[in-house]
């Protein structure tokens, strides 16, 4: 069905819709739906028109929806993927999979950079294709529904252009993240050892900007302790 309505509106259409269909064919892999989700789904907000309401439409409400679509399906790939790692492995696994410079990546990949209409540059809104490509999911889930965003994203986003082995290799160093924060704001970042226990061996490290405690952080090893002190940091500045 969805097919015979889309080959009529295609018949109807004038050039500028017809590319669009053939670009959103090509890029779903399936017949869509409804047409007009994935036309909100590539309106930024910075073309936003407002309606008789005083609501503007843009892509942001399909946004949020592709937010927790997609972790959803991240979240159960990577429980299944790997069942005797914990929590926190996996909470930091899929936020680097989800991670605004990662979808933007992605987006740029399988050209939602090019199909997104917008009246900005490149620099003006720096999440812009990341939440596109959430819009565009949150559109795939309200078109047809979970099971097919599923099959969607893990055989046509996931598999091919993440890379899991190299995710999980990648350790950020979070200690230089913060020093080379400090040098560029000309700020005093300092790491000193609180205390270290003789019994339990467990280090206790400071860390301090400009002669402030920022946090503090304990582990069996001193650099394992600085590196998790200095993520409570950078995600406190924003630097993540």
């Amino acid at each position: 069905m969805a097919a015979r309505t889309l080959i009529r509106l295609f018949l109807q259409a004038d050039a500028q819709e017809k590319s669009f269909i053939r670009s959103l064919h090509s890029l779903l892999g399936f017949y869509p739906g409804n047409l007009s989700l994935y036309k909100l789904a590539f309106s930024h907000r910075s073309l936003a028109l407002e309606t008789v309401g005083g609501n503007r439409l843009s892509n942001e409400r399909l946004e949020y929806l592709g937010d927790a679509v997609l972790g959803a399906v991240v979240a159960d790939l990577l429980f299944k993927k790997y069942p005797f790692r914990d929590e926190g492995f996996l909470t930091e696994m899929r936020s680097r999979i989800v991670s605004r410079e990662n979808l933007k990546q992605l987006a740029m990949k399988i050209g939602i950079d090019e199909m997104l209409q917008k009246d900005a540059g490149p620099g003006s809104y720096r999440s812009m294709y990341g939440d596109a490509f959430e819009a565009f999911i949150g559109a795939i889930y309200l078109d047809k529904g979970y099971a097919v965003t599923r099959k969607y994203l893990l055989s046509r986003i996931i598999r091919p252009h993440v890379d899991l082995l190299e995710i999980e290799s990648t350790e950020k160093n979070f200690k230089s993240i913060i020093l080379n924060w400090g040098q560029r704001e000309k700020r005093n970042v300092l790491f000193d050892t609180v205390s270290e226990d003789s019994k339990s061996r467990l280090i206790t490290i400071r860390l301090s900007i400009d002669g402030q405690e920022k946090a503090t952080a304990t582990d069996y090893v001193k650099k394992k302790a600085e590196q998790i002190a200095a993520e409570k940091v950078c995600k406190e500045l924003g630097l993540l």
